[in-house]
């Protein structure tokens, strides 16, 4: 299966930690942060690295090359900031299945891959987004999720209590999110633009919640964390 890492952003939370390296590359335990999650989800399955490049997309670039641990990687390098909805479709447009995993490049989330494509297969999902309920949201937009673990809403807003997040994983049909209209190239935000397109159209985007690990190395507080969440 081919992954996608939307590893384009700016970081700007994150430069008093670490000012001189994009945030997919911010040292963890000696390794970029995007060398433990590729080795997760190479562990996963995943065969091939789609990365969607832009600030400081040349020390990634140089880092990893073309592959990984013998995995194929190629890039989708932005000229101008996208945002995530942009970056993916960029991505996208170099997907080679029809069935792709994409990833946040500063979260790691510790999804089973079995489990989330069970899950998109059994329920004919255009979409299937991996969820995260925590206790205490004062950071992320939350998701509502109808009787059926259907996705009905994305919020930007935080509810400073317990709510479901959306955790930076999914299992996406690349023709169906270039069908909607937006073209590889396009400023598009992810879940203000692409994911709302996408339900008004009537495509199914499905929940699939658990309650494993889950780090987000944005501020500098969760990046000093990350190196006891990350698997050995």
């Amino acid at each position: 299966m081919d992954a996608l890492i939307l590893a384009g952003g700016l970081g700007t939370r994150l430069r008093e930690a670490v000012p001189d390296l994009p945030k997919p590359m911010a040292p963890i335990r000696n390794r970029p942060f995007l060398e433990h999650q590729m080795d997760y989800w190479i562990g996963q399955g995943v065969t091939r690295f789609i990365l969607s490049v832009g600030y400081m997309h040349e020390l990634i670039e140089a880092h990893f090359g073309g592959a990984y641990r013998q995995c194929p990687v190629v890039y989708a390098r932005e000229a101008t900031p996208l945002g995530t909805g942009g970056g993916l479709l960029l991505g996208l447009s170099q997907a080679q299945d029809d069935l792709v995993l994409v990833l946040n490049g500063d979260t790691f989330f510790e999804v089973n891959l079995a489990e989330l494509r069970a899950r998109h297969d059994a329920l004919l999902a255009d979409v299937t987004v991996a969820l995260r309920r925590i206790a205490h949201n004062d950071r992320y937009g939350e998701v509502a999720l109808d009787a059926q673990g259907n996705v009905a809403a994305f919020s930007a807003a935080a509810s400073g209590g317990e709510g479901i997040i959306n955790g930076g994983v999914y299992l996406v049909r690349p023709a169906v999110l270039l069908g909607l209209g937006y073209a590889p190239g396009d400023k598009v935000a992810l879940e203000q633009d692409l994911f709302p397109r996408l339900l008004k159209a009537g495509k199914r985007v499905v929940g699939f919640v658990t309650g494993t690990n889950f780090i987000d190395i944005g501020i500098p507080d969760d990046y000093y964390r990350a190196a006891d969440i990350l698997p050995n």
